[in-house]
């Protein structure tokens, strides 16, 4: 049996988000993981997110996956409760959420455990999750 294709997935609107989302919810994601490139109006979390379309079909063990979350057109980036002098720290993702308030302009709300956020300020919502690949680092025989 040949392992399932990368998942890539793109939100232009707060349905899209909705499933990208679930698609990351209970991800972990390291401080040192948020890229804020302000120049380039965009935003890069890498995350170690759970592999639910295994876990959905019944296997016996969960797989985790190394995947890249990509917001553009963002305005600016204000974060909550996460330490960027605690970069090895681990951030339990519980949800992406967009509030829209100059249509097509709003707010993306990334929701982590322990009342830690990033808001995002963007013109329009252009999101990107894209599988790297799984987490098999330290797996196997030694």
């Amino acid at each position: 049996m040949s392992p399932p294709a990368p998942l890539k997935l793109i939100a232009l609107d707060a349905d899209d988000l909705a499933v990208i989302s679930a698609h990351v919810q209970d991800a972990r994601v390291q401080p040192a993981d948020i890229v804020w490139r302000q120049d380039e109006k965009r935003l890069v979390v890498g995350l170690n997110r759970l592999d639910w379309e295994q876990t959905l079909a019944g296997a016996t063990s969960s797989r985790r996956l190394i995947a890249a979350l990509r917001f553009d057109r963002v305005l600016a980036c204000k974060a909550r409760n996460i330490d960027l002098e605690a970069p090895e720290a681990t951030l339990e993702l519980l949800g992406i959420e967009f509030h829209a308030s100059d249509p097509p302009g709003g707010s993306a709300l990334l929701m982590f455990g322990q009342g830690a956020a990033l808001r995002l300020d963007v013109e329009c919502l252009e999101c990107e999750l894209t599988d790297l690949g799984p987490d098999d680092l330290g797996v196997g025989p030694a």
